[in-house]
C-alpha cells in the first residue's frame, strides 16, 4: 500500500471523532526513534526541575487519594457537558 501524506490525511479526517482522537494520540505517542535520546533528556530535566520544585516548596504535593478525587470530579464534569 503505497499512501501519500495526503491521501492519509483524507482517509484520517473520513473517520469518526473518537477514531481520529485515538490515531491522534497513537501518533503523538509514537515518536522517531531517532529523537529517543532526545526526549529521555528532555524528559529527565523536566523530573528534576519538578523534583526541585516540590522541595523547595515552590509547589505543593497532594494526597493521591485526593488528586484521584479531583481527577474524577473533573471527567464527570466534563462528561456532564458533552
Amino acid at each position: 500500500m503505497n499512501l501519500n501524506i495526503e491521501q492519509i490525511t483524507q482517509g484520517a479526517l473520513s473517520l469518526p471523532g473518537e477514531a481520529r482522537a485515538l490515531l491522534a494520540d497513537r501518533l503523538v505517542e509514537s515518536p522517531d526513534p531517532a529523537d529517543d535520546g532526545r526526549l529521555h533528556s528532555l524528559w529527565a530535566a523536566e523530573a528534576q526541575q519538578r523534583l526541585q520544585d516540590v522541595r523547595t516548596g515552590k509547589v505543593k504535593t497532594i494526597p493521591g487519594p485526593d488528586a484521584l478525587e479531583r481527577v474524577r470530579r473533573s471527567v464527570a464534569r466534563h462528561l456532564d457537558a458533552i
